[in-house]
């Protein structure tokens, strides 16, 4: 039996069924991040005191990190354009070069935490320190959950583009936008956190 609009779009919403999916799944997690950003604001307003961002928070690395992240946005187009393309070598160099500076990004954020508890600040130090563990934290592990599904989408996944191109090529759009969405939480975090 064969699933209907896995390639084509629907009648009814002008969307395949995967990037329905996907678009449903990132407005619950804008409500996620968004409940935690208002949190932010709110304990924020209610402190006496708040310390700024740059005073605790290592500024130069997380715009280090703000750029690999933006250029891990452009890579995975550029891999899902590949494809389009019908150049498969291209997908596999850009999705290589999405992953790689995903596992940059963790480890500069891992050196990160590394000197927060070597400086013995810990979520358990302040609010702000709470805040900005919970939110970053999270991030990570949406970050580790893309990584996962880009590299099946490199190794086992990739062997769809010689049965289905057509739907591997929709997988690798709905990959895409997840990631996209990974890296606006962090264009939204970096300012709100690192800058103010």
């Amino acid at each position: 039996m064969d699933i209907p609009y896995t390639v084509h779009a629907r009648p009814d919403t002008g969307l395949y069924n995967a990037k329905l999916g996907i678009w449903l799944f990132l407005a619950s997690e804008i409500m996620l991040f968004g409940g935690l950003f208002s949190s932010y604001i709110f304990l924020r307003m209610g402190a006496d005191v708040w310390p700024h961002g740059s005073s605790i928070l290592n500024v130069p690395i997380a715009t280090f990190n703000t750029v690999v992240l933006i250029s891990s946005s452009i890579t995975v187009v550029l891999a899902w354009a590949g494809l389009a393309m019908k150049n498969f070598n291209q997908f596999r160099k850009f999705m290589f070069l999405t992953i790689l500076l995903g596992f940059v990004f963790l480890g500069v954020k891992a050196y990160e935490y590394n000197q927060k508890f070597h400086h013995g600040l810990y979520p358990s130090t302040s609010v702000f320190m709470g805040i900005y563990f919970t939110m970053t934290g999270l991030h990570v592990l949406h970050i580790i959950g893309g990584l996962v599904v880009n590299l099946y989408f490199l190794g086992p996944g990739s062997k769809m583009w010689k049965s289905d191109p057509d739907r591997f090529l929709n997988r690798i759009e709905v990959a895409g936008l997840y990631w996209h969405f990974v890296d606006l939480v962090w264009i939204f975090l970096f300012p709100v956190l690192y800058l103010l």
